[in-house]
C-alpha cells in the first residue's frame, strides 16, 4: 500500500532507509522521532503521511529560506494546497491565509508565527492531521537563549489538542534527544535514529598563520559549488569585499532581506555563483544537492553545529570535502559571545533580585516573556545551565581541531557513535587529499555580474 501511494504522490518506487517506517508509526497515531542524514529524505515522511490522513499538516520550521524550499518542493509535484505564512506577507496576506485554512493540506510557519493568537485561534477551528517540527535540534539549541518560542511548542500543540508530532532533525546528541524528547513528544514516541556519518565527506583541519591566504589558496584550485561558513556577519560581508573581484560569489545572512536571499538562492542553485559566503544560522536555507565543498573560515561553535553545516555537501552522494581553517585565538569570538550572553542574564537577574525595572534589549525582552510563563527563577537557571553547556561544547570542538586521531572518529563519538568501516577517503589523518578537479577561478569565465549590482537595477527598474 505505502509504496503505491509512494509511486502514485511522488513517483519514486522505492522508500529511502526509514522513511516508511517513520510513514507507518505515525499513521499508527504515534508521536515519532526520526533522525536522519541531511539529504536523506526527511520531507517526504510528513507529505506522504499528509496525503494519506485527514485534515492539515503544519510544519514548523526555523527558517523562511527552509519554508520557501519545502513550498517549491511540493509545487513541483503538483501540490497546490501549500503556503508559508511568514514575516514576508503583508497584513491582509496573513488574514487571507488564515480564513483559507480548510483549503489547505500543508502549512509552514515559524515558532513565533505559530504562537501569535490570531492563528492558533484560527488552527484550533481545524482537523490537525499532523504537527511536524522540522530541523528540531533547534528546540535545544535556540531554545533558551536565542529563540525562547522553540519551548513554547508545546503548549501550542495542547492548544491544538496534542496532534500527532513528528520531529525531525539530522544530527542529536543525547542531550538533545532528551530535550525534544520533553519538549515536544509523549513518552512512548518511536525513534528512528540513522547514522550522522556521511562516508562520501571527507574531512580536513588546516591549522594557520594566515586564514585569509589559506582560504585564498584553497579557492583558487577548485571548480564546483562551495560554501563558506563564518561566525559573524561582520566576517561574512568582509570575506565577500575581498573576493568578489576574482570570483562569481555572494554572501548570505540575516541582515539581508526575503527578496535578496531568494535571488542569491537562485543564482547559486543556477550554477552562477560558484561560491556563496553564509554565517552557520542561515548556512540552513541553502539548499543544493552538488554542493562539493564547505569551508569553515571561523570556528564552529559545536559539534552538532558543524555536523549539520558540513551536511549541506554531497546530497547527491558524491565525493566531497570539508575543510575547516583553524588560526590560534578564532575561539575567542565564542568566548566573547558568551560573555555577552552571560552578561545580559546577570542584569536580568539582578533587576528581578532587586525589583527594579531598566530598559531592556529586544532578547531580554524575550527573557522576561518566557519567565513569566516559566517561572522566573526556573528559567534563569535553565539560562545559566545553558551557559555552562555552551563552554563545554566549545571545549569538545577545539578538542576535534587539536585530535591526532582519525576525525571521522572522532566527530562520531560526539553523538556516541562509532566508526564501522573508514571510506577510502576519510579524513587528513588517513591521508586523504583533496581533488575538485580543473579550476576555474576568474569570475569572467563564470559569466555573472555582482549580485548587488543586479538587484539595484532590478529595483530600479521595476
Amino acid at each position: 500500500m505505502l509504496e503505491q501511494a509512494l509511486q502514485h504522490y511522488f513517483g519514486y518506487p522505492t522508500f529511502r532507509k526509514n522513511q516508511k517506517e517513520i510513514i507507518q508509526s505515525l499513521l499508527e497515531k504515534k508521536d515519532t522521532f526520526g533522525i536522519l542524514p541531511t539529504g536523506n529524505g526527511k520531507s517526504l515522511c510528513y507529505q506522504l503521511t499528509g496525503y494519506l490522513s485527514e485534515g492539515l499538516v503544519i510544519v514548523v520550521s526555523p527558517l523562511i529560506s527552509l519554508m520557501e524550499d519545502q513550498v517549491n518542493a511540493l509545487l513541483s509535484f503538483g501540490e497546490k494546497k501549500v503556503v508559508a505564512l511568514n514575516s514576508t506577507l503583508q497584513s491582509f496576506e496573513k488574514e487571507f491565509i488564515l480564513k483559507q485554512l480548510h483549503q489547505l493540506k500543508f502549512l509552514f510557519l515559524s515558532p513565533e508565527m505559530l504562537l501569535q493568537p490570531p492563528v492558533l485561534a484560527a488552527l484550533k477551528t481545524q482537523t490537525i492531521a499532523l504537527f511536524v517540527v522540522d530541523e528540531a535540534h533547534c528546540v535545544s539549541q535556540w531554545g533558551i537563549d536565542f529563540r525562547p518560542e522553540y519551548r513554547n511548542l508545546s503548549i501550542a500543540k495542547k492548544q491544538l489538542g496534542n496532534p500527532v508530532t513528528l520531529a525531525l532533525t539530522a544530527t542529536a546528541n543525547a542531550d538533545v534527544q532528551r530535550d525534544i524528547q520533553t519538549l515536544l513528544l509523549k513518552e512512548d514516541a518511536q525513534l528512528f535514529r540513522e547514522s550522522a556519518n556521511r562516508e562520501n565527506i571527507a574531512l580536513f583541519v588546516e591549522k594557520t598563520k594566515d586564514k585569509k591566504a589559506s582560504l585564498a589558496s584553497r579557492l583558487a584550485t577548485i571548480e564546483g559549488s562551495a560554501i563558506i561558513y563564518c561566525a559573524t556577519r561582520k566576517n561574512v560581508e568582509m570575506l565577500y569585499h575581498e573576493l568578489k573581484e576574482r570570483y562569481a560569489i555572494g554572501y548570505y545572512h540575516g541582515g539581508l532581506d526575503y527578496q535578496q536571499r531568494a535571488f542569491l538562492q537562485k543564482q547559486f542553485q543556477e550554477q552562477q555563483l560558484q561560491f556563496l559566503i553564509a554565517t552557520n544560522a542561515f548556512g540552513m536555507g541553502i539548499n543544493k544537492s552538488n554542493i562539493r565543498l564547505v569551508i569553515h573560515y571561523d570556528l564552529p561553535d559545536s559539534m552538532e553545529n558543524y555536523m549539520q553545516e558540513i551536511g549541506r555537501a554531497g546530497r547527491d552522494q558524491q565525493q566531497s570535502y570539508a575543510i575547516l581553517l583553524y588560526q590560534e585565538g578564532d575561539e575567542q569570538i565564542h568566548y566573547y559571545f558568551q560573555q555577552h550572553t552571560r552578561l545580559k542574564r546577570q542584569e536580568l537577574a539582578y533587576q528581578v533580585e532587586h525589583q527594579i525595572e531598566l530598559p531592556l534589549d529586544d532578547l531580554q525582552e524575550k527573557w522576561r516573556q518566557q519567565g513569566v510563563i516559566e517561572g522566573m527563577t526556573t528559567f534563569l537557571t535553565s539560562l545559566k545551565k545553558n551557559e555552562t553547556l555552551k563552554q563545554q561544547k566549545l571545549s569538545e570542538m577545539l578538542d576535534y581541531i587539536h585530535w591526532q586521531g582519525c576525525r571521522r572518529q572522532r566527530m562520531l563519538a560526539s553523538l556516541d557513535e562509532s566508526v564501522t568501516r573508514f571510506p577510502a577517503k576519510c579524513c587528513d589523518y588517513h591521508g586523504a587529499t583533496i581533488d575538485l578537479g580543473t579550476p576555474t577561478s576568474q569570475k569572467e569565465k563564470r559569466g555573472t555580474k555582482d549580485w548587488q549590482d543586479i538587484l539595484q537595477r532590478m529595483f530600479k527598474d521595476a
